[in-house]
């Protein structure tokens, strides 16, 4: 930030503590529980240009040395330092009296004019500087003696002005169009619900229905699973007993449980052809393999899904972790093309049960005890998908996950005694078919808005590229020099620069 040759000869450059009259740090004391005081914020409350109270902490009387220290005036600058670094807001006449946690500092300017150090803060040199100057292992931090060796640009007072009001008639411009594009994108995430919806509750395949009268009904579809999972059972069991040594007893077929008994009445409706299964009926449902010392990665390893891999329809395979297997669970445990995930916990209600399908990617991959593995027969898993994540069906899991403990949880039971509504077979191919065309042209207008956005992002930053070079507004040669005006606050600091405070990390506990 300090070339010469990248501002105008009226500019100038000075650390932070040489251009700002207080430059402290919050308190290192831990917020009260109590909800008596002042609000105290902290990182996550301060966004580019924007000061939130949404999920503050309250401080007791007891912080009232700390609260004299850091508390805040209009026209102060607040920086991010820790965590999230580098997000600055200015203090507007609105806000109420409150004080800082030790992750916000406070920057009362002198030859600056606030929004000039707050935009000058958010510049691509400067974010780039805090991200090379933070220190720290478990949570990064800008300490306050480096954060106040910090070179910002200076340029003449009544520049300032210009430059902070051409930022803004920008922005403006910008944040028009952002909003815009926002707007499109939950009006596509609204399209993506509504074509889902349609689709679970048969509306997408009414005329279908109608040019295809005499297509095997959901009942004897269903029925023929059963009868071939009744088969499987069988085969299965005559297998144990033989390598047992033990006869079948007497009623042994009898023990088959059929899964449909668990359905209850008020599912609703359906389509004609169409019936209620639970996914029981209609799928082998296995959970999988619990982390654990002994599966760390030694002869026999390989890649497994963990939660952060699966999100709603969608894999991230990026990323991929090993566990050690034993005999035997390789093949009864590897996931297969066309296989359902299920996320089986989240601490967000609306995040619980996500789910996407296994292509068969990744070879050999199996997945964690988090993840609930569902295999469909006889129906079509991309079908099964699409109820899951339709309103319809995000609404059943959800009722099914609900806790009073913070974090909401599927297990293998659950999963299996949900209900799914079953169309016939070839009308289910005719769905999937036609949602994966309409949810295709979603897809691509949500591309185009998403490159439209990160655009905007790095115009944004453009703009203040250009800002704090002087190449977004003239400059006036009647203006005077920043240099000069250095000159005149010298008076206000005596002509040093302040004490910065003690820095925000304790060896002890390595903070920054």
């Amino acid at each position: 930030m300090s070339d010469p040759d990248r501002m105008p000869r009226s500019w100038t450059v000075a650390p932070l503590s040489r251009l700002c009259e207080k430059l402290v740090d919050g308190s290192h004391l831990p917020p009260a529980k109590q909800a008596t005081g002042r609000p105290m914020l902290s990182a996550k409350n301060i966004g580019n240009g924007t000061i939130s109270l949404d999920g503050r902490f309250i401080t007791p009387e007891a912080f009232a040395a700390e609260d004299a220290r850091t508390r805040v005036r209009p026209g102060d600058v607040l920086l991010t330092i820790v965590g999230t670094i580098g997000r600055a807001a200015v203090v507007p006449e609105s806000l109420e009296t409150v004080t800082l946690q030790r992750s916000v500092a406070v920057l009362k300017p002198l030859a600056l004019q606030p929004r000039f150090c707050m935009y000058q803060l958010q510049s691509p040199d400067i974010q780039r500087k805090l991200e090379q100057d933070a220190r720290g292992t478990a949570q990064k931090g800008v300490y306050l003696k480096t954060l106040g060796r910090i070179e910002l640009r200076v340029a003449p007072r009544p520049e300032q002005d210009r430059i902070v009001a051409k930022i803004e008639e920008l922005f403006s411009d910008l944040d028009a169009g952002v909003a815009a594009l926002e707007r499109v994108r939950a009006n596509l995430k609204r399209y993506r619900a509504a074509v889902l919806k349609a689709a679970v509750e048969g509306r997408l395949t009414e005329e279908w229905r109608t040019r295809h009268p005499a297509t095997e009904p959901a009942a004897k579809l269903l029925e023929r699973i059963l009868a071939e999972r009744r088969a499987k059972w069988e085969q299965d069991q005559l297998r144990k007993f033989k390598e047992s040594g033990k006869t079948p007893p007497k009623g042994w077929k009898e023990s088959f449980e059929d899964s449909s008994a668990a359905l209850t009445d008020g599912l609703g409706s359906l389509p004609p052809g169409w019936s209620w299964s639970n996914i029981d009926r209609i799928a082998d449902v296995q959970g999988g393999i619990q982390k654990q010392p002994k599966r760390a990665p030694v002869k026999n390893a390989f890649p497994y899904l963990r939660v952060a891999n699966v999100r709603r329809d969608q894999l991230l395979l990026d990323d991929m972790e090993k566990f050690e297997l034993f005999p035997g669970e390789l093949e009864r445990l590897r996931l297969e093309p066309n296989d359902l995930l299920i996320v089986e916990g989240n601490g967000s209600l609306t995040e619980i049960g996500r789910s996407a399908i296994w292509r068969g990617e990744i070879p050999n991959c199996v997945h964690q005890n988090h993840i609930i593995r569902v295999r469909p027969l006889g129906v079509l898993t991309g079908f099964v998908n699409m109820y899951w994540n339709s309103p319809n069906g995000a609404k059943r899991v959800m009722a099914e996950a609900a806790s009073t403990s913070g974090l909401y949880t599927l297990s293998v039971t659950k999963v299996c005694r949900l209900p799914v509504p079953i169309p016939p077979l070839a009308e289910q191919a005719e769905i999937v078919a036609e949602v994966d065309r309409r949810l295709s042209v979603a897809d691509a207008a949500e591309t185009q808005v998403e490159h439209a956005l990160q655009r905007a992002a790095r115009l944004r930053q453009a703009i203040l590229k250009r800002a704090f070079e002087g190449k977004l507004v003239e400059q006036d040669p009647t203006d005077e020099p920043a240099a000069a005006l250095l000159e005149r606050i010298k008076p206000a600091t005596n002509g040093k620069p302040p004490a910065p405070a003690k820095p925000p990390m304790r060896r002890s506990r390595a903070r920054v």
